[in-house]
């Protein structure tokens, strides 16, 4: 398959892996009450070029009339995915924001994503992202040579239901690699032992999208921002990893 990253050019996707999560944590770690979120847009794409790489989403054009126009995606409390740093957008106390992030080092792309609370937030709130994060490793479980894309998402959604939350289902995980999307599809939702099997060598980016009400979604005027349908909170978290024999190497560690 065309994601398939050979012994030759692992290093170069690890060396991506550490500039994005190198540049992801100074983002986190300069959020606070009042932070403008083009203020995190800046450290962001100074960060990657300051280490030698690419923002891979900056300009990208995927099922928009429009490319997207900044590095990083900065999606706050019901925002799903995609929402773009810009002026009169800020940070406030109690907000769920989630960061989604896209590095390209020499021909070789990376995908992460984080949800970070904002000073105090409720007691639900804490819980949709510890179901999320949690379901992500979840997911990252299953991920071994021979297993499918279906034992993923089956996963992945059992035990996000399980916690009264839902997946969006109507965004999944993809290979990654040598581009910023590639196959196969991984839905955070499905049958165990249906899909793509997966195989050694192939770089998959991990990523539930989970609602703290129903599933259902749709995009903002902007043309990319996807929120949810009923105006309740969502969480987001995203590794990159390639397949091995038994367990997958992780390229994009957290903090």
């Amino acid at each position: 398959m065309k994601n398939k990253i050979t012994n030759k050019e692992l290093p170069l996707l690890v060396k991506s892996g550490q500039i994005l999560s190198s540049s992801l944590r100074s983002v986190i770690l300069a959020i606070k009450p009042g932070m403008p979120t083009i203020g995190l847009e800046q450290i962001a794409e100074l960060e990657i070029r300051r280490q030698g790489g690419r923002p891979s989403f900056k300009d990208y054009k995927q099922g928009s009339e429009t490319p997207f126009p900044t590095a990083l995606c900065v999606s706050i409390n019901n925002e799903v995915v995609h929402g773009a740093p810009k002026k009169g957008k800020v940070i406030r106390e109690g907000d769920l924001v989630s960061l989604d992030l896209g590095c390209a080092y020499q021909g070789f792309y990376t995908d992460m994503a984080f949800t970070v609370a904002v000073g105090k937030i409720t007691k639900e709130d804490q819980r949709l992202l510890d179901v999320t994060k949690k379901s992500l490793q979840i997911g990252i479980d299953q991920v071994k040579a021979g297993h499918t894309t279906g034992d993923i998402g089956e996963a992945i959604e059992a035990f996000v239901f399980r916690h009264g939350f839902n997946v969006v289902r109507d965004l999944v995980g993809h290979g990654v690699g040598h581009h910023v999307h590639e196959e196969p599809s991984i839905p955070n939702f499905g049958k165990a032992g249906t899909g793509t099997v997966l195989e050694c060598e192939m770089g998959l980016a991990i990523e539930p999208m989970v609602n703290i009400g129903q599933s259902e979604i749709y995009v903002g005027k902007d043309g990319w921002t996807i929120l949810t349908r009923d105006g309740r909170k969502s969480a987001h978290f995203e590794q990159t990893v390639v397949v091995a024999e038994k367990k997958p190497l992780l390229i994009t560690p957290f903090l």
